[in-house]
């Protein structure tokens, strides 16, 4: 059960990180504009896969109760 909320959690970093990406074109290098977006936008999609997945968890784990 901690692990599905630890997901949605993870999940909500993903996608800061994947804003913060796109805002300041930096991840560990300074990245040109087209790789900051592209890499940005696979973070933000990331993000929202692991929360639905962790909702979907969630959801399922209530439903066995």
């Amino acid at each position: 059960m901690m692990f599905n909320w630890l997901s949605l959690i993870t999940g909500l970093f993903y996608i800061v990180l994947g804003v913060v990406v796109m805002l300041y074109k930096f991840f560990f290098t300074v990245l040109e504009p087209g790789i900051a977006y592209a890499l940005g936008a696979l973070l933000i999609l990331y993000g929202i896969f692991r929360i639905y997945r962790a909702v979907t968890r969630i959801k399922n784990s209530e439903d066995e109760k």
